[in-house]
């Protein structure tokens, strides 16, 4: 006899990942709609949905449910929540499932109710809402219910979370307009005034798994990009190296340094030693950039390493959540 599916979703401004006990992590995708605004009809979701981004009619337009940590489209979040999960379902679509979701520390009580409803709406039988912080500190293995401090920076695309968490909840926490999103923006800006050619996100973005290095490093690498001349604004081609980006990306990766410090600073004086010795971990598709956590760690004076599989460590989150749950029940 089929049993009901529990689901975990990390509910982010750029990507969703969807987690499904005893499968692991099953869907990974933008959270982007492509949306006709003629028709007034959605076209397609995630993936299919990026795709389409700059090689549509005008008509099609890229909606972000979330911006910035908190919902700015109700409607559009909803059927974002109720696609991901009947995907994720598959056949097995007239189960209940009962579904964690992880969402922004910023999220208000309105926003909360909503995202429940959305989850309901889709099928769930039981919806639990965990913070973010809480659920990528589970994920990424550290004992968050004994009495000492444990720092976790979880760069999402289009903010960050920064929390201190002992004995299993939030001791201070702060939450930063400025996430994995702003390194491509970076790129994007120094490209322009160093080159004189015009790129896109996608282009910025490959540029960043690719050849972006925040730190020093003694191995260069060179990208090939394609892009459009300022001044003529026919195709433009550029050979990148990876020296170049250096300066750019560490002077934005300073800005998570300093918030990280901001909240040590709001601490007791035993959990900041607690955390001198523990470490910051580093979460979240924005800590793939390489020689992030050498920044963050020469801004702060304190050790900084980055999780395995950052950027799924709050979907793995959830499922531990989940564990936890039933383990009291």
């Amino acid at each position: 006899m089929l049993k009901a599916t529990d689901i975990g979703i990390d509910l982010g401004t750029t990507n969703i990942v969807v987690y499904i006990k005893g499968k692991g992590i099953v869907i990974k995708e933008p959270a982007l709609i492509a949306y006709d605004r003629n028709t007034e009809k959605i076209k397609a979701c995630g993936e299919e949905a990026r795709q389409m981004i700059g090689r549509t009619p005008g008509n099609i337009s890229a909606i972000t449910p979330l911006r910035e940590g908190v919902i700015s489209d109700y409607v559009m979040t909803e059927y974002l929540l109720k696609y991901f999960i009947r995907r994720a379902l598959g056949h097995r679509g007239f189960l209940k499932p009962r579904i964690v979701i992880s969402v922004p520390a910023r999220i208000t009580d309105v926003e909360r109710r909503a995202v429940k409803e959305a989850a309901y709406q889709a099928g769930a039988r039981d919806v639990i809402l965990v913070e973010q912080s809480i659920a990528a500190a589970a994920g990424a293995g550290l004992d968050i219910s004994k009495p000492a401090g444990n720092m976790i920076v979880d760069i999402g695309g289009g903010t960050t979370d920064i929390a201190v968490i002992s004995l299993g909840d939030i001791v201070t926490s702060s939450s930063i307009n400025f996430g994995g999103n702003a390194f491509s923006e970076a790129i994007i800006r120094y490209i322009r005034k160093a080159h004189m050619v015009f790129i896109g996100e996608q282009t910025a973005e490959n540029i960043k798994k690719n050849i972006g290095n925040a730190g020093e490093h003694k191995q260069e690498k060179l990208m090939e990009i394609n892009g459009r001349n300022v001044f003529t604004g026919l195709p433009a081609k550029v050979m990148l190296s990876s020296f170049e980006l250096v300066d750019t990306l560490s002077e934005a990766g300073g800005k998570l340094a300093d918030a990280a410090a901001n909240v040590i600073q709001q601490t007791t004086p035993e959990i900041a030693t607690d955390i001198k010795k523990r470490g910051i971990v580093l979460t979240g598709g924005g800590a793939l950039l390489k020689g992030l956590e050498d920044v963050v760690s020469k801004r702060t004076g304190i050790p900084c390493i980055t999780a395995e599989n950052p950027a799924s460590c709050v979907a793995l989150g959830t499922a531990k959540y989940l564990q936890i749950i039933d383990y009291y029940e």
